[in-house]
């Protein structure tokens, strides 16, 4: 599997497989690539199907962090791989994270024009709640949550010279764990995840296997990328013109499914695709509907003749 070379020069794992039609899939945070294999292998000899790792993960997890906040760098790395790889018209798959990287792109780098298809999954198209939208990150527990995220980044610039949760002091790694955890139960839509959490506090062992991310200072980037994030997508993404996608998780605490229908019937040629049983991460929780309606979606791109 290839490394491309980015703007800065660090090296970004891209994992490729297939033939045919283009398809570009953006992670979301804590994903990598190899993950998606279970419902896109079978899709391999009619699309080529380009996957990165971003940064801090999987085959990309010893890039440097560039001075560029999470999601603009994202984008600047994807406009990178497109340019090197003279992707012209193509697909996209995006979800959450990922799809936030998607809806920057098309309001900074025009990537709706190169778009033959594309598939949103799971992701608001404004994190911040205001007067003007309800429907971000939390919806009305955003302080509660944004106030967790502001302990946690005080805590990692505290202890900047750790490179990993076994460097922290005894009573930093805790305090780091146990904001996690409180972190954990706000998103929970089962009380399974926070219950296992809540042993592996209590085995050393475990603790490492808890955080996302396991170099502290790309935990700190990537919670200061959701502290902060202030963009407004909803334009860029009404302008799309493509064929589009919308997988909404019924039940998603994240991102509730009333803004994410909001955002869909904006656009012009698309369609909605409920779990009814799922969250955030429909993907886990009903991954036989998920293997359906994504093989659905590359049939109608197969098909599809500009």
């Amino acid at each position: 599997m290839p490394h491309y070379q980015m703007p800065d020069r660090e090296q970004l794992f891209v994992r490729q497989f297939g033939q045919g039609k283009p398809v570009l899939v953006l992670s979301g945070l804590g994903m990598q690539s190899w993950q998606w294999l279970p419902f896109l292998y079978q899709h391999s000899k009619n699309h080529q199907f380009i996957i990165p790792d971003w940064r801090g993960f999987g085959g990309s997890q010893a890039c440097a962090i560039p001075e560029l906040d999470a999601i603009s760098s994202h984008w600047r790395d994807i406009e990178s791989l497109i340019a090197q790889l003279q992707l012209n018209q193509f697909s996209v798959i995006a979800y959450s994270m990922g799809a936030t990287t998607a809806m920057h792109g098309m309001q900074y780098g025009h990537l709706q024009q190169k778009l033959t298809h594309y598939l949103h999954i799971d992701q608001t198209p404004k994190i911040t709640v205001d007067d003007t939208w309800q429907y971000g990150l939390f919806s009305q527990q955003q302080p509660q949550f944004k106030q967790l995220l502001a302990e946690i980044s005080q805590l990692l610039a505290s202890q900047s010279q750790a490179q990993s949760l076994l460097d922290l002091e005894s009573a930093n790694r805790q305090q780091l764990l146990e904001l996690w955890l409180e972190f954990i139960q706000l998103q929970a839509s089962n009380k399974v995840a926070p219950l296992l959490f809540k042993m592996a506090l209590k085995q050393p062992r475990l603790q490492s296997m808890i955080l996302p991310i396991q170099r502290l200072d790309y935990l700190a980037w990537y919670v200061n990328n959701y502290l902060y994030h202030n963009e407004d997508y909803r334009e860029s993404v009404a302008r799309l013109a493509c064929p589009s996608t919308f997988f909404i998780g019924q039940e998603s605490r994240l991102y509730p499914a009333a803004g994410q229908k909001l955002i869909a019937s904006s656009v012009q040629n698309s369609k909605q695709i409920i779990f009814e049983k799922s969250g955030h991460t429909p993907l886990l929780t009903e991954p036989l509907k998920f293997a359906r309606e994504i093989s659905a979606f590359l049939k109608s791109n197969a098909t599809h003749k500009p």
